[in-house]
């Protein structure tokens, strides 16, 4: 496939920034970026321009730094709730990722930030608070505190029901050693003195 040599006019995710000479497809050149202003061809009299297209490129830089600074700050203060399905062992349904992290953003507070600026070793599996990682400038990082909420209700814990015995009288069970009451004493001994005072029969 043949080749061409181009000046970019404008900054180009995954092929350069103002003012960057780079070789592409002729086909790319002539079809695409040649028809949208994003390149010049590369000739002695595009090459005047550069200067321009370098402080372009420079005041552009600048405003995203600026930008990106602005926003970090914002974002660290922010705490992104994140609402999810659970099963009964509080298991997660799925999982969070840098996608439902950058699509609740925009939701909630209407931030529109790619996901790729946020980093996740790994989506997120747990209920929890979570502090993430965000790359948002090759100069700039931050990050954002994520806490994830179960929608599912937690079942209340069922009271087990003691059923309360009526209590009955009884001075012992079978087996049992009752102590005698006062009074039971009191007339065991009366009846003992009448005995002894009763007179024997001739």
């Amino acid at each position: 496939m043949a080749k061409t040599e181009v000046i970019l006019t404008q900054h180009i995710v995954g092929l350069g920034g103002e003012s960057d000479q780079v070789r592409v497809a002729a086909g790319y050149a002539r079809n695409y970026l040649y028809p949208q202003r994003l390149a010049i061809p590369v000739s002695g009299a595009n090459k005047r321009h550069l200067e321009s297209l370098k402080q372009k490129r420079a005041e552009r830089e600048a405003h995203e730094f600026n930008h990106m600074t602005d926003l970090a700050k914002a974002l660290q203060k922010l705490v992104c709730v994140i609402k999810v399905k659970t099963g009964e062992d509080g298991k997660l349904f799925g999982s969070v990722t840098a996608g439902t992290i950058a699509d609740e953003l925009k939701h909630q507070f209407d931030i529109a930030l790619d996901k790729k600026k946020i980093h996740l070793e790994h989506a997120i599996r747990q209920l929890g608070e979570f502090d993430v990682d965000l790359h948002l400038h090759h100069d700039v990082n931050g990050s954002l505190k994520v806490r994830v909420e179960s929608t599912t209700p937690i079942a209340a814990p069922v009271a087990a029901v003691v059923e309360e015995k009526p209590r009955t009288e009884k001075r012992g069970h079978r087996g049992d050693i009752v102590a005698p009451t006062t009074a039971e004493l009191k007339a065991k001994a009366e009846k003992k003195s009448k005995a002894e005072k009763k007179p024997k029969a001739e």
